[in-house]
């Protein structure tokens, strides 16, 4: 039986998944530590504060924390328009621009001081959405590269699965999954120390990070 290969995009890629985990982490330790512990990606986190901040009162609290879930809501709106109007561009692949968008807007939130910071939290979580829009599956799996919990409860289910049916397959995606959580605590802890020692510049660190996802998409895999 003859075989033939067909080339698939590196956006889906396991290299691509460690290296926007790895972004992932560390851009929600640096808004956390150094943009008034908001967070860029965990929108639930910003969700319950807010609630706390309303049940007490507390209006500008209140704002603070509602200007980042509105812009998460427009980052994945913005990434949707994108992939309806691009997807079939045989140019690029429609996740570049988005890719793009992220990186400039990282880049920016490098720029603005401490007493911005709604607006570098609300440029971040923009950003963050656009990623958790446009990468949700690698090697084949859902995977989530800017938030924990549905990565969580997938090890926990094929370990399970595993041990239940013996399966192989199910213990290879369960190893993947906790090795995406490892790389995000990693990646959170260069965030929280790179925002100790380069203060608000730290972010670029996570933008250089997307350069490098974005070159990684020039690059063709092969699959059979």
């Amino acid at each position: 039986m003859k075989r033939t290969k067909q080339r698939g995009q590196m956006s889906e890629s396991m290299a691509m998944a460690a290296v926007l985990t790895l972004a992932g982490g560390f851009q929600d330790a640096y808004s956390y530590n150094c943009r008034g512990k908001v967070f860029a990606n965990a929108q639930t986190g910003n969700i319950v504060l807010l609630g706390q901040n309303l049940a007490e009162g507390n209006w500008g609290a209140v704002f603070r924390y509602a200007v980042p879930l509105a812009s998460f809501f427009a980052g994945v709106y913005l990434a949707e328009r994108i992939r309806a109007h691009w997807k079939e561009d045989g140019r690029f692949h429609w996740r570049q621009p988005v890719l793009l968008i992220e990186m400039a807007l990282l880049a920016a939130a490098g720029f603005l001081p401490q007493e911005l910071n709604m607006g570098a939290n609300a440029v971040m979580s923009f950003a963050c959405a656009m990623q958790v829009a446009a990468f949700r599956r690698f090697g084949g799996m859902p995977s989530a590269t800017t938030m924990c919990i549905g990565n969580m409860r997938s090890a926990a289910e094929l370990l399970c699965r595993y041990h239940v049916t013996g399966e192989e397959q199910e213990k290879r995606k369960s190893i993947y999954y906790f090795l995406v959580l490892l790389i995000f605590a990693a990646g959170a802890a260069w965030g929280a120390v790179s925002s100790i020692h380069l203060g608000n510049r730290a972010i670029w660190i996570a933008a250089a990070l997307l350069a490098a996802g974005f070159a990684l998409m020039f690059v063709k895999e092969e699959e059979r």
